[in-house]
């Protein structure tokens, strides 16, 4: 009995198999997209369709980007862009799921401000900036002014999309058994909703990410360096290796941060048995 525990404990293998099964089938796919636009761009390089100068090519750009990587100028950068990037998220969410949490479940304020969430939704992120650079000036309240509005609003509607598909017998149930106002968000409709919710927080991350990068292409703050600021000035010096390879950095880190949202997503799915872990 003893030696079965002790090869059990030494064996806790289901778990790790289907993380790592999950985490390989998120990435190989983006992978191999990566491969074909790497080689259809070497492609047009090699047609000579622009000169080097506008469109180099991937060795080029390659080397850039390695000798970047190496300067602790654009690890700065990088940081300074996510702390922006984490706190105009975790505002957003905060705000969009306050606002979704009320909306959904008010009849009346749901038909008076539910169109103009939608229509926040559909602004663009740069239609934001003159209003923010005048109110906030050129400081960082300004990026992170259009980040919430423009993140906020997707988190709203994904908490409300996801009471949208609470079944009704489920909520008359809760509140038979005595849950009231908040006992009732924590306890049935956040959690019911949950699987909606994560795919608003993906694309409100979408959303916070676009906006975030518009704002440091706008919002120049002097001293500070960021990813916006590394495109400004490779645009300035006319140097399209440094602007491409900053733009991969970019892409890379959207990438990343994407197919954490998609495991989780599909994490979830899988716990409320809206997908088979077996043909996933």
């Amino acid at each position: 009995m003893i030696n079965s525990d002790v090869a059990a404990s030494r064996h806790p293998a289901p778990y790790r198999p289907a993380l790592l099964k999950s985490v390989v089938a998120s990435v190989w796919p983006k992978t191999a997209a990566l491969l074909v636009l790497l080689g259809a761009w070497q492609l047009v390089y090699l047609s000579g369709w622009k000169s080097a100068v506008v469109l180099p090519g991937p060795a080029t750009v390659g080397a850039t980007l390695w000798r970047e990587l190496q300067d602790a100028l654009l690890w700065e950068a990088v940081s300074t862009t996510m702390v922006r990037a984490l706190i105009g998220f975790g505002l957003a969410l905060l705000i969009g799921t306050v606002v979704g949490g009320v909306l959904s479940r008010n009849r009346l304020l749901r038909k008076t401000f539910g169109s103009v969430i939608s229509g926040l939704q559909t602004m663009p992120a740069i239609a934001w900036f003159p209003f923010a650079i005048i109110f906030f000036g050129l400081t960082t309240s300004a990026i992170l002014f259009v980040i919430v509005i423009g993140a906020a609003p997707s988190v709203a509607l994904g908490v409300i999309a996801g009471t949208d598909h609470i079944p009704p017998l489920q909520l008359r149930a809760a509140k038979t058994m005595g849950l009231r106002q908040f006992a009732l968000y924590r306890h049935v409709i956040l959690p019911a909703s949950l699987p909606t919710f994560v795919s608003g927080l993906r694309q409100a991350w979408a959303f916070a990410w676009r906006s975030l990068m518009a704002g440091e292409l706008v919002v120049m703050i002097a001293g500070t360096a960021s990813i916006g600021v590394l495109l400004e000035n490779a645009q300035n010096m006319s140097d399209m290796p440094l602007a491409i390879a900053v733009m991969i950095v970019v892409l890379v880190i959207g990438i990343i941060v994407d197919s954490v949202f998609g495991l989780a997503d599909r994490q979830i799915r899988r716990y409320w048995g809206l997908v088979d872990g077996d043909h996933e």
